[in-house]
This record gives structure tokens, sequence and C-alpha cells, in this order.
């Protein structure tokens, strides 16, 4: 399925009302606890709503809701994508996750870890900023693409991780989380690829929704659904 799940949490978005959200026919939207206060600005109709709501005043009154107890394993954020699994979805977009507290961003950072290990692509969006995971594969980026790129491993050891065409560039490198050697490369308007052979890495770049919707639906998929 080639759909997009789009999930609006309660972190801070910022330029909320120029955001063009305009989900396409078979594309899902879920809004994560208090993410339903965004979804209401925005004019645009949640299809699930779940959640412990314990950042709203109140439960919204809803068809699909899907309350969740506040003492739980699972963040909002992890049991959206779970339920966006669940029926089918591979590809997300998940607004409203960064920003505010900093362990809830972190959070989110492991949700796209979770969502790349079950074969997918989850892309976090805020203040002009793309986050993804990529699992033993690669992101191109076109020649058109400006600003800051940074590159962390997302497991002990990212092996064969390998950048060309940005302004520092790496060949079958080894990163590992406890040394931010990724951090603060550029783009320089050429044709660039970012890849790791065995493991996963975090990806953080300068973009915009539109640029994420347009990559996310060529994307190709990573290993395989699981």
């Amino acid at each position: 399925m080639n759909n997009i799940c789009y999930i609006f949490g309660a972190g801070q978005i910022s330029d909320i009302m120029q955001m063009s959200i305009v989900p396409d026919s078979g594309d899902c939207v879920i809004a994560a606890d208090g993410g339903f206060a965004y979804l209401q600005d925005l004019g645009v109709k949640a299809d699930i709503v779940l959640g412990d709501f314990d950042s709203i005043e109140e439960i919204p009154q809803h068809p699909n809701l899907v309350v969740h107890p506040k003492e739980k394993d699972d963040t909002d954020m992890m049991l959206a994508v779970q339920e966006g699994l669940d029926r089918g979805y591979r590809r997300f977009i998940i607004l409203g996750g960064m920003g505010g507290r900093l362990d809830h961003t972190y959070a989110n950072i492991q949700v796209l870890a979770f969502i790349a290990g079950q074969g997918g692509r989850g892309f976090l969006y805020g203040e002009d900023m793309a986050v993804t995971v990529v699992e033993n594969g690669e992101m191109h980026f076109g020649h058109e693409k400006e600003g800051i790129i940074s590159v962390f491993a997302a497991c002990d050891t990212a092996k064969g991780v390998t950048l060309t065409g940005l302004k520092y560039e790496l060949s079958d490198a080894r990163l590992t989380r406890s040394r931010p050697l990724g951090i603060s490369n550029e783009f320089i308007g050429m044709e660039s690829d970012v890849s790791v052979a065995e493991g996963s890495i975090v990806i953080m770049w300068n973009e915009t929704l539109d640029g994420i919707k347009e990559w996310i639906k060529d994307a190709p998929d990573q290993e395989g659904y699981k």
C-alpha cells in the first residue's frame, strides 16, 4: 500500500495554519491525543482519534474513538503507528511529534526506528526539518536540496555508511551511537545519497512538508514488510 498515514501529535507545530494537509483517497489521518486540536484548527477530518487524552481538557466526541489508560507501556504516538500498521499502512508522516518535551521528541525518533524495522517509511516533520530512520537502505536527494543534513547511528554500530554529493563525504564508514560524527553536513547543489549497508541511521535535513509528501510516495520499500 502506497497511501500515507498522517499522525498528528500534541507537540509544537508553530506554522500549523500555513500547512496544506489534503489527504488523498485511501490515506488515513490519526489524531494522537492532543493532536486532535491541531486537526480542528486545520479543518482536517480525523479518521481515528486515540490516546489517553491527558493533554486535553476532555475526551473528544468522535465515531472512531479509542481510549487508552494513562498508565501504559506505549506512548500515544506508538499506539497510533501500530494502529496504522494494523490497517496496512507502511508510509507515515508524523506532525506535532517534535518540540515541547525533549523526551517525547526522542521517543518519536525511536518510533521511526520501529517503523523502519517493520519495513515501513516514517517521517517526523516540524520547524522546516524532516527526520527519518533508514535501515539497511538508502535515501537519494536531488540537486535542488539546500541547507543542513545530519546523519546519526540509530543502533549501536551502523556499518557501511556512505555519503556522496555532500560537503563532507564518507565511504563504507562506521557510525556509533556514542559519537556524533555525522552532524552538520551540507547540501552543495549536487545529487546526493545517504546509505547504510548494515544497521540503521537517523537522517535529519531541511525540508518542506510538500517535499516529504512527494518523496514518500515514490520511495522504495525497505527490506520487506514484517
